[in-house]
């Protein structure tokens, strides 16, 4: 236990693909317990059964809800049902770790904020890569001034699979990108615009490109597909002092700085004529401590659980997200046009019954 024995017991409802690793990671965690999990499908509870005999495993999540032993709830169900099961959890006085993205709907995850702010309980949206220490070192980079003002950012997310049914592969996959995007920059977008192409089943797009502007002027690029022969997971940040790359599937070097540029010749031979010089400098390698980031969003769940330290992850973040998603979903509808983010949601609006 930890050094003051404080502990949450938690419940994770749905044990599909990230149900289980949250149960292995609180799990391993001594500052929690994992003592139940929810999901409708026997064969799922049965398999979480045989990995983790000491837990209960329920088809009903009300069950885990209604138990006023249980302290908080994950909630790594489909995308569709993290509202409705995020607002019940919050009126049982649950505390609340809610996959990404929070919800559907910026209305709906505007009732969340509320609701979370109305209760004073935690409730924190699992944005993964934002505990990646790769991602966290590039933040820093951004933020130190080291690549100078940031000109464009780019995020490429394929594969072949998994393909989903309940989400595009917008909110699937860029979700991650806009998350990342939004913590580098340190705002949300104020335009969107998108395009997409419905490939294996109708109505869901399987590959999505997005063109995200920011207040500044920064660019922001993503590209997702779930058919793509390559698993790729890359980001690249462009600044007038420095260039960064970053490769989450590089388990070695996932973070490379490079003195690379444009420079304006100083001296030219006549009036309106410039020179611009390419410039080629040295290659570095930051020293990145390697942790798993779902065990480091973990650990700062329980921080703000049992410690009051509050997550950049929070529902607010998540609104704003979802935003984005929304704004690229209504540019995907118009033919790519630009569409403004509307992050702000009449409280009349806001989905907390």
């Amino acid at each position: 236990m930890a050094a003051d024995g404080a502990q949450v017991r938690l419940a994770v409802i749905g044990c599909g693909r990230w149900g289980p690793n949250h149960i292995r990671v609180f799990s391993e965690s001594d500052r929690a317990t994992v003592v139940g999990c929810a999901d409708i499908s026997q064969q799922r509870r049965e398999n979480m059964l045989k990995r983790f005999p000491q837990i209960r495993a329920v088809a009903d999540y009300h069950e885990l809800l209604a138990d006023e032993s249980i302290d908080a709830v994950v909630i790594a169900t489909p995308t569709f049902t993290h509202a409705q099961i995020a607002r019940e959890a919050l009126q049982a006085g649950k505390h609340v770790l809610a996959e990404k993205p929070i919800c559907a709907t910026t209305r709906e995850a505007a009732g969340i904020v509320r609701l979370a702010e109305d209760t004073g309980l935690v409730f924190m949206v699992g944005h993964v890569f934002l505990f990646n220490n790769g991602i966290t070192e590039l933040r820093k980079l951004v933020e130190s001034g080291e690549l100078g003002r940031i000109h464009y950012m780019e995020a490429n997310r394929t594969n072949l699979g998994p393909i989903r049914g309940d989400v595009n592969a917008l909110y699937d996959l860029a979700t991650h990108d806009i998350s990342i995007f939004n913590y580098l920059i340190g705002c949300s977008p104020v335009e969107v615009s998108a395009v997409g192409r419905c490939i294996s089943q109708k109505n869901i797009e399987d590959v999505c490109f997005a063109t995200l502007k920011y207040p500044d002027g920064t660019l922001g690029h993503i590209h997702v597909s779930w058919l793509n022969p390559r698993k790729v997971r890359t980001m690249t940040v462009v600044g007038d002092r420095q260039m960064a790359y970053w490769d989450d599937i590089d388990p070695d070097n996932t973070l490379r700085l490079y003195d690379k540029g444009i420079d304006q010749e100083p001296h030219y031979d006549s009036f309106g004529e410039f020179r611009y010089l390419l410039r080629s400098g040295d290659m570095h390698v930051p020293a990145i401590r390697q942790s798993e980031p779902l065990v480091n969003q973990a650990q700062a769940f329980l921080d703000w659980v049992l410690g009051g330290k509050r997550s950049l992850s929070d529902a607010r973040y998540g609104l704003e997200v979802v935003a984005v998603l929304e704004a690229a979903t209504r540019s995907m509808a118009a033919g790519g046009t630009m569409c403004r983010v509307e992050a702000e949601v009449p409280e009349a609006l806001c989905e907390v019954a």
